[in-house]
């Protein structure tokens, strides 16, 4: 699979990571969580080229991450909002950081603490089965193709899997 054809596949992942599965475009939306919204500050914070930066902004306006909007008419000036699908990445995001948390933080511990603004506690975000609301872990979540991919996507293995 080459990584120009990862929006081709019939994979969710894969989907997901032709549109925000470089480093620099998790980095870009860290900063988009952290209230980030103006080039020179993206630029100024994640030291990354501006060539590099504007193009990953644009490849998350045209997938609708983010919105360009004018915040100044002369000279015109833009910048980035997350849109509703943006917003939709933070669960994925704050599953990273907690990931970063648990396995890559120093003896000092998490460099950021997380605090759930309506009770006001120091919090990880937790996946939960949206049906009983039990946390989800790998082991205790079985994978099954949809009617229109049967057959294709699993290993021939898999279906043995309890």
């Amino acid at each position: 699979m080459r990584w120009e054809e990862l929006d081709q596949q019939p994979c969710s992942l894969a989907r997901t990571l032709s549109v925000v599965g470089d480093r620099w475009t998790l980095l870009i939306l860290r900063e988009c969580f952290l209230g980030i919204r103006r080039f020179d500050e993206f630029e100024k914070r994640l030291g990354v080229t501006r060539h590099l930066l504007a193009e990953r902004l644009k490849k998350l306006a045209e997938h609708g991450v983010l919105d360009k909007v004018a915040y100044q008419a002369r000279p015109v000036r833009e910048e980035y909002r997350l849109t509703d699908k943006g917003r939709d990445l933070y669960p994925a995001v704050l599953a990273l950081v907690n990931w970063g948390d648990r396995h890559m933080s120093d003896e000092n511990g998490p460099p950021i603490r997380h605090v759930h603004r309506s009770c006001g506690h120091a919090m990880h975000g937790v996946l939960v089965c949206s049906e009983c609301g039990e946390p989800l872990l790998a082991n205790e979540v079985r994978l099954e193709e949809a009617p229109a991919f049967a057959g294709q996507l699993l290993p021939a293995h898999w279906k043995d899997r309890d």
